[in-house]
Order: structure tokens, then C-alpha cells, then sequence
């Protein structure tokens, strides 16, 4: 059935069960989706409110689907009570036999025979108690479901306007910082190193280097010039001086 609040169907549920003498078997609840809820019970009322207490759950919903079946136990039922009236003769006649027995082993046997078909008929006596439970109740599996809400319609987009483009660019500015502190954070150590490295380099190495003497350059030889016996230097002629020129003649 399709409700409008599933809580309260459930409360109307538990409430008709009740009041037909009858109770709640099992419940399970569910939401979907986070959007709407889905219930599931099943119902043990007696047979002769069975009509009664459809009628008073249909008034809570709207009725999707409704499905009805019976089961024929009779033949079961009657097998179950002819078995027990023979398991039960059978552990009478035990009984009398405990009472007239004389030896000890013979009280012994008769008493694990007697637990024997005590049990069968235990299990007998279990089995009819079901049976007369199905005879006499019946069971209304309901599902409540609440009506799926439609998703919420998005608003049309429209031409953005001069607030929404400096909201737009102002968000832009924030994700570049964030995107440029973030280089500079993950850079963050090697520019730490690289400036203790700078520093050793000037305040160490650098005077070290300065300090060091340089090489003289070296002072190029002078070219060999041929000499005579007495020493002097031959083959090569001094400045000559400058003639007079001749004057013109007139």
C-alpha cells in the first residue's frame, strides 16, 4: 500500500492487530535514498477477524497490489492427532511395565524406551500446537511504502550579472593564492637550503679565494739581435735623420 506518512500506518497497523486479538509477527524499516520510508509487517490475527482487519488497513493507503492464498491442513491435522493418541497409549503400556518390572536391568531398559517415546510424543504435541496455529490464525503480510518525492527542479540559468561576475573573479583570486602558497610551501626547503648554501659560499669559500696570491705574468723575451765580435749589435741601422730638403730652384 502506498501511504502518505508510513509511522502513522504503522501505528494503525499494530493497533488493528491488537484489537482483533491478534499481534505482530515481524517488522522490518527501511529508508530509501535518505527521500521516503518502506515498512513491511506480518500479522497473526484470528480467522474470524481476518476480513474485518483488511478492511481497517485499506483505509490507511492507497491499495497497489493484494494477493490472497490457503492452505488444506485437514489431512495433516488428523495424521498428527492419530499418531499422538497411539504415542500416548504406547507410553502407557511402558509405564505399566516400569511398575511390574523386578530386576534392575529390565528397569533400566523400560526407562530409556519410556524417554524415547516421550520425545516423539513431545514433538507430536509441538507439531499439532502448529497446526492449530495455522487453523486458527491467519497471517497478513502488509508493505507500506511512502509515496517517492519528486527531485527538486533546478533554477533556469540565466545571463550572469556584475555581482555574480566579481563573485567569480574574486574566487578565481583566492584558488590562484591558494594554489601559489601552496607551490611556495612545497618549495619551502629547497629555497632553505639553497640559502644556507649561498651563505657558506660568501661568508667562507668566497674570502678563501679572494685571498689566495695570484701568479706574476710573465714578461716577454726580447727578440735576438745579431751582434759583432766587440759586441755591438750589427745588421741593424739606428733612425736615420731627416734630410734638408733642397730648395727650388728659381
Amino acid at each position: 500500500m502506498e501511504v502518505k506518512d508510513a509511522a502513522k500506518a504503522l501505528v494503525t497497523a499494530r493497533r488493528a492487530a491488537a484489537d482483533a486479538g491478534g499481534h505482530v509477527e515481524n517488522e522490518s524499516t527501511e529508508r530509501v535514498d535518505d527521500a521516503y520510508l518502506v515498512s513491511q509487517l506480518v500479522l497473526r490475527v484470528p480467522q474470524e477477524r481476518y476480513d474485518s482487519v483488511l478492511a481497517e488497513l485499506a483505509g490507511t493507503g492507497r491499495l497497489l497490489g493484494r494477493k490472497a492464498g490457503a492452505e488444506d491442513v485437514t489431512d495433516q491435522v488428523v495424521d498428527v492427532e492419530s499418531r499422538i493418541a497411539t504415542q500416548r497409549a504406547s507410553v502407557a503400556r511402558v509405564r505399566a511395565l516400569m511398575d511390574r518390572a523386578e530386576k534392575l536391568s529390565d528397569v533400566v531398559t523400560l526407562e530409556g524406551e519410556l524417554s524415547r517415546r516421550q520425545a516423539d510424543l513431545e514433538a507430536l504435541l509441538a507439531r499439532q500446537s502448529s497446526l492449530k496455529d495455522r487453523t486458527t490464525m491467519a497471517t497478513i503480510t502488509l508493505r507500506l511504502s511512502e509515496k517517492e518525492k519528486p527531485p527538486a527542479e533546478e533554477p533556469e540559468e540565466g545571463r550572469p550579472g556584475f555581482g555574480d561576475a566579481l563573485s567569480g573573479g574574486w574566487h578565481a583570486l583566492v584558488g590562484a593564492a591558494a594554489w601559489v602558497g601552496i607551490v611556495l610551501t612545497a618549495l619551502a626547503p629547497w629555497l632553505a637550503v639553497a640559502l644556507v648554501v649561498f651563505v657558506l659560499w660568501r661568508r667562507l669559500v668566497r674570502p678563501r679565494l679572494a685571498s689566495r696570491p695570484r701568479p706574476a705574468a710573465a714578461v716577454p723575451a726580447p727578440p735576438d739581435v745579431p751582434r759583432n765580435a766587440a759586441g755591438a749589435p750589427t745588421g741593424t741601422e739606428g733612425p736615420k735623420a731627416p734630410q734638408p730638403r733642397e730648395a727650388p730652384e728659381k
